[in-house]
């Protein structure tokens, strides 16, 4: 068994996501940047929301993610029948002692999956919004914190499919990056096959802990430091509000959507071993942190545009500034 990555080896934020990706990589194959965003969301105490068809390995994603950064781990199973209260818990009356006892629901955890999400009600959905927001829950009164750190990472299906209610705009808001797992390529899939015909039993259980939670500090710290100059915040800026102004959008980007670009950019930056952002760290975030953000008109809807295409024109549209390195690097 390797050692897990110690704080004070591995302050770099390249090195916590070389250990990650090369762990995961036992098990996960083609996976490298749907590892790297839920990466920039451990560092940034973001969440994800990955959607994909049944089968494309969205749980098994993040349970192996969990594994290798070595973070306690709960699966949450939504279904239309699912309480708030198994969400969060409740008191449970114990008769032996005539007393109600606080039984704590699996969201007292460092990585709570919401699985298949958009099964559950709109109710049961809402539960998890001040876990996400506050990192906290109330239960009958009694406010209580979360363990440190915390990540939801909710699975969906398409909404096109059957039996599923979309996320509504509060909900969806909450999440830093969506991501989308689409059905892998045949190469990728022959190599899924070959390393399952060798290791039928190969599973997330083959991952091992090598990081150690002084070492995810450390890097939240590094990345927390990383220069951004007044040129790549306009741009960041500029992004946020194409997105509000475009006009098959009804309602685009919010102010925590603009935050988000704040700390991924960042954090992208120090995983690519630099002190500064660039924007390109902001271009390659824009599609996870716009996309599930926008809120089409009904005539945009009514003609089938999809929100990724928008952000890729509003990426396009965009004029980035046009520095050298150094300009960014500099103090403002």
């Amino acid at each position: 068994m390797s050692e897990p990555a110690t704080a004070a080896a591995d302050a770099d934020p390249r090195a916590v996501q070389r250990a990650i990706r090369e762990e995961a990589d036992r098990v996960l194959i083609g996976a490298d940047d749907p590892l790297e965003l839920l990466t920039i969301a451990l560092l940034t105490r973001g969440h994800v929301l990955i959607e994909g068809v049944p089968g494309v390995a969205k749980t098994t994603m993040a349970n192996v993610f969990a594994r290798a950064s070595g973070l306690e781990y709960t699966r949450i199973q939504m279904t239309p029948d699912i309480l708030p209260a198994d969400v969060t818990g409740t008191n449970v009356y114990r008769e032996p002692t005539g007393e109600f006892e606080l039984q704590r629901g699996p969201v007292f955890s460092n990585l709570v999956v919401a699985d298949e999400i958009n099964r559950a009600t709109p109710k049961t959905q809402s539960a998890l919004l001040e876990a996400m927001q506050e990192r906290r829950v109330t239960i009958e009164g009694e406010t209580l914190s979360l363990p440190s750190p915390f990540m939801v990472v909710a699975t969906q299906n398409p909404i096109e499919m059957e039996g599923v209610f979309a996320l509504p705009e509060a909900q969806r808001d909450r999440f830093t990056f969506k991501l989308t797992v689409d059905v892998p390529e045949r190469a990728d899939e022959r190599a899924i096959v070959d390393r399952f015909d060798a290791d039928p039993d190969l599973g997330p259980g083959a991952t091992e802990q090598v990081v150690d939670p002084g070492a995810i500090e450390a890097a939240r710290s590094v990345a927390a430091e990383t220069h951004l100059s007044d040129p790549v915040k306009s741009y960041l800026l500029d992004l946020v509000a194409a997105s509000r102004d475009h006009p098959d959008v009804a309602h685009g980007g919010s102010p925590r959507a603009t935050l988000a670009f704040v700390d991924g950019a960042k954090a992208r930056a120090a995983l690519k071993g630099r002190e500064y952002v660039i924007p390109d760290d902001v271009k390659a975030l824009a599609q996870p942190i716009l996309v599930h953000r926008l809120v089409l008109a009904t005539d945009a809807e009514l003609s089938g545009v999809g929100a990724d295409a928008i952000v890729a024109e509003i990426v396009d549209d965009v004029t980035p500034p046009d520095l050298d390195r150094e300009a960014f690097a500099a103090d403002a």
